[in-house]
């Protein structure tokens, strides 16, 4: 009986903790699912359609595949970005401190456009263009953030772990990174959140995600397909955002 009552708590902490981000998944899932049955509403907003729901494909694989970019290229860019920070902030690699952040700057600054068509020509049309243009776009605030948590550590905390007696290689793993953590999550959070939206131009060149709809409603003046590829990818962003957050939340607690 004691057993059963404490751990009830638990699971309706856990519920509240993730019920946000789960009732965002849902609604994701439902409306992906069941787009046809909103067929009077869009032809409502776009009465002059024969058609007013995307006839091309099915929007769940067109959710799977999107999901798919974004997170190769968001791990790609965690991977890149969190080493390069780390490099850069060892005794060795400090002199390319300026080059790794101008560098992750100008990737961003750069529009995704530009890289699309500057990567088509070698990489062909499909995918691997916008994994490209997703990854240098979403560099910047994992290198900015991994570079904030690790320098924000205070350089007592660090005297502690030397005078323990910890390697280098253990005073990163074991202090740096696990005290930096909720800053680096934050900026992984803004990337990724980011990219959800960016991934759609994708579809410019060949890729078949989200922004399917939306690139053939701006060819073909239809409202309705617009609508439904930025109301499934708004959705998408939510959902992610909202766990990111979660993970956040939990991450502070555990430090406090």
């Amino acid at each position: 009986m004691t057993e059963l009552s404490a751990s009830r708590p638990v699971r309706s902490g856990a519920w509240r903790i993730w019920r946000g981000p789960l009732a965002w998944c849902g609604l994701l899932l439902a409306l992906t699912l069941g787009m046809a049955w909103l067929e009077p509403l869009f032809l409502w907003i776009e009465p002059g359609s024969r058609q007013v729901i995307y006839p091309h494909a099915d929007f769940l694989p067109l959710l799977g595949r999107h999901l798919l970019v974004v997170a190769v290229a968001s791990l790609l860019a965690i991977l890149l970005g969190v080493a390069a920070a780390v490099a850069v902030t060892r005794p060795a690699g400090r002199d390319f401190l300026p080059l790794v952040a101008q560098f992750a700057s100008m990737g961003q600054t750069f529009p995704p456009v530009a890289v699309l068509a500057l990567a088509v020509p070698v990489l062909g049309f499909g995918t691997w263009p916008i994994i490209v243009a997703l990854l240098l776009y979403g560099l910047l605030p994992i290198v900015r953030n991994t570079l904030a948590g690790l320098s924000g550590i205070a350089p007592g905390v660090m005297e502690s772990a030397r005078g323990m007696g910890m390697s280098d290689a253990q005073r990163l793993w074991q202090v740096e990174l696990p005290l930096a953590s909720p800053v680096i999550l934050a900026g992984i959070r803004t990337s990724v959140t980011v990219n959800i939206a960016t991934a759609a131009l994708g579809a410019t060149v060949g890729a078949s995600n989200l922004g399917a709809p939306i690139i053939s409603g701006i060819v073909n003046g239809n409202t309705a397909y617009v609508l439904q590829g930025a109301l499934l990818i708004g959705l998408l962003a939510l959902a992610v955002d909202s766990a990111f957050e979660r993970c956040q939340r939990l991450l502070q607690g555990r430090r406090a």
